[in-house]
């Protein structure tokens, strides 16, 4: 069993906001719950009491009741608080103290932040509503933008959905053809776009994408210019920023019914057009407010920073912080820039909670900086991991670098719901490489190829049961044709994910890759991401990627992309430091049938390693049929695995 190296006291757990919840549960249902473990069990029993009780502990303003908590509708129809109407806008911003900071806004490079009330941005809200009012956006309309990680991205959410229009933002690292891909498809009345933004130090100039939308995005009626990096007149045509926000509105909710949609985040898009998940107003604001109250355990007057672009699902997560009258930290630049940059920000803005991705910490410990020498982190209690699974030296070096008393908790759920299905919680104590365990209202599993749960054996992650953030469509597939297929394919009914998974018998749970880039050798699934983790650890190795294709006549290829770190090689002597961590560290299975120098990984624009897309160049497939270059970080890098793959293939 993998050793503990935290565990939570009982003064922590008595003064948790989970457990607050469970105090007020036992008085309603008149019953013990005396763990989380107890809260899991009951909130699948009765997964509609569980939702419903959430409801009425934050006290949720609906403005008309609901007729049914869930229609008995299968997955992928399944209706939540049928009649309700609400705003999620409005649940967001209804708690926070008038003079309490909902808003620290800062800049790569350590400038000073910007700090905004509730009360300045409610008004703000206010304004920018008013102002899409007059400008003709009715609800259903969409409204697109272009944004980096700042204040205006979310005062122009919150905003859309206060007139119960569509959100969908674009990070302004995307480039023309991938932001055109995918806001092309909602046909938005109204754009809201950067000039640039910082990264590592530069500036980087958008305005050729900017005008290339506004030439591509024939719908367009409006396009708001936001002057977030360079002093210059905005472009003719455009609205400033400073005039939409100018003009005095009353703050105004248009109460629209439960399932209407709020915002459309977009999958990585690597092999076509990218899918555009449709989330309701209900059922974001349920799933905000159990991930904001009772797993980040944000109550008012706290602060979140999660390190995010506008183009990942966390970033929508975060704002749902709001909904706990908490504050946000908007960081807008490189988490590296300069090495450490995510800690010097959590330490400077007093966060309780940090958000990062994975490969964040792990970039963070290959330069040698040490946070818990170099700045206050008193305030952090909490360190949430997300994009992929932890490594298990990645807990370690939070532990002896950030600091011994924080929580880590590896989470894994997906943009397809707005959150998690897996993580863990004030109970469950931390082991490097487990995530905790099952969230509550999450009837999930690990299942055989034959639908089989299994315990203690890698399965695919299911989940038998609907949560209200599940997308209440995909954008333009209006018979969910292209929803049954994502996700209800395989098991009709019941939500394949994606993922191979071990949910162990006590409870926690191991990611071990995507189940569509499956290794199975020798009739043994193995999960990448165990490759990817005692791989870079590795001083002489930057990165790596793991990808198996099948041959003819049963065979089985397995092959090894190694970067190597500036400096280095891959000579035979690293090849076999390889060869023997996989051995030793792994299993014999894990040893590739070959290992290969490579100048770069590529990934989507939100970071993940494109396997998928490798394998079927691999496989034989044409490289325009094999991933969208718009959604690559580096096509250049993918064009050369092209090339490997013709050359191997001859």
């Amino acid at each position: 069993m993998t050793d503990t190296i935290w565990s939570p006291t009982q003064a922590r757990i008595e003064g948790s906001a989970l457990r607050a919840y469970l105090d007020w549960l036992q008085e309603r249902e008149g019953r013990p719950f005396p763990d989380h473990d107890a809260l899991w069990a009951w909130s699948v029993e009765d997964v509609g009491r569980f939702w419903v009780s959430l409801v009425d502990y934050y006290g949720v303003e609906f403005s008309a009741p609901h007729t049914e908590v869930r229609t008995a509708d299968p997955m992928p129809r399944t209706r939540w608080f049928t009649g309700a109407t609400l705003n999620w806008a409005e649940q967001a911003l209804r708690r926070g103290a008038g003079d309490a900071v909902a808003l620290v806004c800062v800049q790569e490079g350590g400038l000073p932040a910007r700090e905004i009330t509730f009360d300045e941005l409610r008004r703000t809200v206010a304004a920018v509503a008013g102002w899409l009012r007059r400008a003709g956006v009715r609800p259903g309309d969409r409204v697109g933008a272009y944004l980096p990680n700042t204040e205006h991205a979310v005062i122009g959410a919150l905003a859309a959905a206060a007139v119960g229009a569509v959100w969908a933002c674009c990070s302004p690292d995307f480039g023309a053809e991938g932001t055109t891909g995918r806001l092309a498809q909602l046909e938005p009345t109204v754009l809201i776009a950067t000039d640039g933004y910082h990264w590592n130090g530069k500036e980087v100039d958008r305005a050729d994408v900017v005008a290339h939308l506004r030439e591509n995005l024939t719908t367009l009626r409006h396009v708001v210019h936001v002057p977030c990096v360079f002093d210059r007149p905005h472009p003719e045509g455009a609205t400033p920023w400073d005039e939409v926000v100018a003009t005095e509105a009353p703050l105004e909710f248009e109460q629209v019914e439960f399932s209407h949609p709020l915002w459309v985040l977009f999958t990585s898009g690597t092999t076509g057009l990218p899918k555009g998940l449709v989330h309701g107003h209900g059922g974001i604001t349920l799933e905000g407010l159990k991930w904001s109250g009772l797993y980040a355990g944000m109550r008012p007057g706290e602060r979140l920073f999660a390190f995010t672009s506008t183009g990942w699902a966390l970033w929508n997560m975060q704002v749902n912080v709001l909904v706990q009258g908490a504050g946000i930290v908007l960081y807008e630049g490189s988490p590296g820039h300069p090495a450490g940059a995510v800690w010097e920000v959590a330490a400077r803005t007093g966060a309780q909670v940090v958000l990062v991705g994975a490969a964040v910490i792990t970039a963070t410990a290959g330069t040698g900086v040490r946070p818990v020498q170099e700045h206050d982190l008193s305030r952090l209690r909490h360190v949430m991991v997300s994009g992929s699974a932890l490594p298990e030296a990645g807990y370690h070096w939070v532990m002896d670098n950030v600091s011994p008393d924080v929580r880590i908790d590896s989470t894994s759920g997906g943009t397809d719901v707005s959150g998690a299905f897996v993580g863990a919680n004030e109970y469950t104590p931390v082991r490097p490489g487990r995530i905790g365990g099952r969230l509550a209202g999450v009837d999930c599993a690990a299942w055989d190829e034959d639908g089989n749960p299994v315990v203690e054996s890698v399965g695919d992650l299911v989940i038998t049961q609907p949560m209200p953030s599940m997308p209440v469509h995909l954008w333009n597939d209006p018979d969910d044709a292209r929803y049954t297929e994502s996700y209800f394919d395989t098991w009709p009914g019941v939500w394949r994910h994606g993922d191979w998974v071990t949910m162990h018998a006590d409870g926690s749970v191991s990611v071990h890759g995507r189940s569509d880039s499956t290794l199975n050798r020798q009739g043994v699934r193995l999960g990448s991401s165990d490759f990817y983790d005692v791989l870079e650890t590795l001083p002489e190795i930057a990165e790596t990627l793991v990808v198996g294709v099948d041959l003819p006549d049963d065979g089985y290829w397995l092959g090894l992309f190694v970067v190597p770190t500036p400096g280095q090689d891959l000579d035979d002597a690293l090849k076999q430091k390889i060869v023997t961590t996989l051995r030793t560290r792994l299993t014999p299975r894990h040893v590739p049938d070959e290992i290969v120098e490579a100048p770069a990984v590529p990934h989507t624009l939100s970071g993940k390693r494109l396997e998928v897309p490798i394998k079927k160049l691999l496989s034989g497939r044409p490289l325009e049929k094999a991933a969208n270059l718009a959604s690559v970080d580096d096509p250049d890098a993918l064009r050369w695995y092209a090339r490997f793959a013709a050359d191997r293939l001859d």
